[in-house]
Parts: structure tokens; C-alpha cells; sequence
């Protein structure tokens, strides 16, 4: 199992390279990147409105379109680009981000706790609530309990969470004014005590945790649930019962570990979503997120914190995975790693 796992944490070097390859060159052929983006500014600067290729009637000359070219990284091939960002990754230098003038890290750094203490809640609460009503729901299937909250589960499940956190905002903070209508913290958070400092932080945590929690509960709890009533029915527990086992430690002891198996296989892909979270939730409650800044550099052409997030976010999904594994193998003595 120890040269599995070896061999996993040596392909995630070549596999990362992989993945910021293919998206280093789509950076680069798809259109509307900064060099444009100056380009046509030139030329509204100019008072010229009209497009033109590189060259032909723009408001700049050659020689200001090669120094673009060269701040932007453009004036040599793809492959000499990359390595090169490469050599700077293997330094510590993700680069400096065109929007806010300012290193890759630096922008990241200021929004990744943000996501990272969202996440993290979203994901204590979910296995929490989730893993007690599955065992419920799978010991009272087909009872009142079972299906009232099936209900509730699927409702919630169908509704997107960006449009539920419209719906909590005209209503609890705008309607009610109970709740603050978005941000992660007040505007004067610093100026209060620590007590004033949690409850600001819980006020403006409500309603966003509410909208990420609401659709991964109808997954998780009936993943669980159909895979306990699976185990529940299977002969290993019946004839545990029979040799004297209370139903209750047949369910605990033996048929919840089963269970859990698939739990555990999809747990270390959750850690992407720690960090990655909705960018449309985030939209909403104007939270200054992780993926809210994914969404924004790719939709300013912010090249050098795109591909910052893809960096991060693929070796977070990497490691996961491996994460995945080891549990798996805690919960499941059976598996063998070859």
C-alpha cells in the first residue's frame, strides 16, 4: 500500500504540468487577451472605434506594440512562455496579476481564508446533519419521518442556491432587516471585541451557508441512506442478529462502515469545493471569494491568476483523491493497493 500511495504522489508533478499546459495555450489562442484589450483602448483613446488587425491603422506604433507584447509575456513562442512560467512557479513566483497590478500570491492569499472558512463549515455541517438522518431515514423507511423529509431534501436539491440566496436577501435583509444584505464581515469589524467580531462574523454567515449547505444535503444523505439499506438487508447482518447482536450495533459496527465506503470515496474531491466554492453564491452575497476571483480573471483575461487558481485547484483535486483512497482503505480493511 506504501508504493501505491508513492507512486500516486510521484504522478502529480507530471499530471500538473499536464493540466496548466492545455491551459496555457488556450490562454493564449483565444481572442480578447490583454494585448487586445490595450490595443482597442489605444484606439479609443485615439478616437479610432473601428477593429483592425495588428499593424494596419492603430492608434500605436510598432515599437509600442512590442514592449506590449513583451510586458504581457507575448513576444515569444508558447512553449519558451511556459516553461518560463514554470521556472518561476518552481520558485515560488505565480507571477503578478494584470488587474490589480500586483503579485498572483497576494490576491490569492487575501481571498483563499475566506473560501477556505466557508468550505470548511459547509463541509462539518453537512457530514454532521447528513450521516445521522441517513441512518434515521434507512432504520424508518417509508414512515412519516422518511418521507417528510425526503421532501424537504429533494425540494431544497431543486432549488439553486443562487436563487435562494435572492430569496433570503429581499426577505431577511431587506424585508426583515435581520440579516446584513452581504460581505464577509462589516466594515467595522475592526473596531469591535472579539465577542462583536464572532457575531458579526455568524450574521453575515447565515443566509451564504444556508444556499451552499442546501444542495449537497440530498446527495450525501441519500447516498448513505441506499447504500445502509443495502448492507441492512444483506445476510452478514441477519446472521449477526442471530447470533445475539443488537440490531443497534449491527448497524453502527458493521453495517455503517460498509456504508460509508462510497463516502469516503467522493470525501477528498469535497476538499476542491472547500476552496473553490459557487462564485454565484458569492456573486450574491458579495463575498470576495476564492471563485468569485476564478470567475473575474477569467473574465478580465487576468492570465497569470488564472492560471494561479488552475495551479491550486488542480493539486488540491489531486491530493483529494489520494485523500479519498486512504480512507477508503481505513473504512474497507478488504482494499488492497497494488
Amino acid at each position: 500500500m506504501r508504493d501505491y500511495f508513492i507512486r500516486r504522489l510521484l504522478l502529480i508533478p507530471p499530471t500538473l504540468i499536464g493540466v496548466t499546459i492545455i491551459v496555457f495555450a488556450i490562454t493564449r489562442i483565444v481572442p480578447g487577451g490583454p494585448l487586445e484589450r490595450a490595443i482597442m483602448e489605444s484606439q479609443q483613446l485615439s478616437g479610432s472605434y473601428q477593429t483592425s488587425l495588428p499593424g494596419q491603422d492603430m492608434a500605436i506604433s510598432e515599437d509600442q506594440l512590442e514592449k506590449l507584447k513583451e510586458y504581457y509575456g507575448f513576444d515569444k513562442p508558447l512553449i519558451v512562455s511556459y516553461f518560463n512560467w514554470l521556472g518561476k512557479i518552481l520558485r515560488g513566483d505565480l507571477g503578478n496579476s494584470y488587474r490589480y497590478n500586483e503579485p498572483v500570491w497576494d490576491v490569492i492569499k487575501d481571498r483563499f481564508p475566506i473560501s477556505l472558512y466557508y468550505g470548511l463549515v459547509t463541509l462539518t455541517f453537512t457530514y454532521l446533519i447528513c450521516i445521522p438522518l441517513a441512518i434515521v431515514k434507512a432504520i424508518k423507511h417509508k414512515t412519516v419521518i422518511d418521507n417528510v423529509s425526503s421532501v424537504l431534501i429533494f425540494t431544497g436539491y431543486a432549488i439553486p442556491g443562487y436563487a435562494l440566496g435572492s430569496l433570503l436577501l429581499l426577505y431577511f435583509s431587506v424585508h426583515l432587516e435581520w440579516l446584513p444584505m452581504g460581505g464577509f464581515v462589516s466594515m467595522s469589524f475592526e473596531e469591535k471585541n472579539f465577542i462583536g467580531k464572532i457575531l458579526d462574523l455568524i450574521s453575515h454567515s447565515v443566509l451564504p451557508l444556508i444556499c451552499y449547505l442546501i444542495g449537497s444535503f440530498a446527495l450525501v444523505t441519500l447516498l448513505l441512506k441506499n447504500h445502509l439499506m443495502d448492507n441492512l438487508a444483506s445476510d452478514y447482518i441477519r446472521t449477526a442478529i442471530a447470533k445475539g447482536v443488537s440490531f443497534k450495533q449491527a448497524v453502527i459496527k458493521h453495517a455503517m462502515r460498509n456504508s460509508l465506503i462510497p463516502i469516503a470515496t467522493t470525501f477528498g474531491q469535497n476538499i476542491v469545493l472547500i476552496v473553490s466554492g459557487s462564485f454565484l453564491i458569492e456573486s450574491i452575497f458579495d463575498i470576495d471569494g476564492f471563485g468569485l476571483l476564478g470567475l473575474s480573471a477569467i473574465l478580465d483575461r487576468d492570465y497569470p491568476v488564472v492560471m494561479g487558481v488552475v495551479l491550486i485547484a488542480s493539486g488540491l483535486l489531486l491530493v483529494g483523491n489520494i485523500i479519498s483512497d486512504i480512507l477508503v482503505a481505513l473504512v474497507d480493511p478488504r482494499v488492497q493497493f497494488g
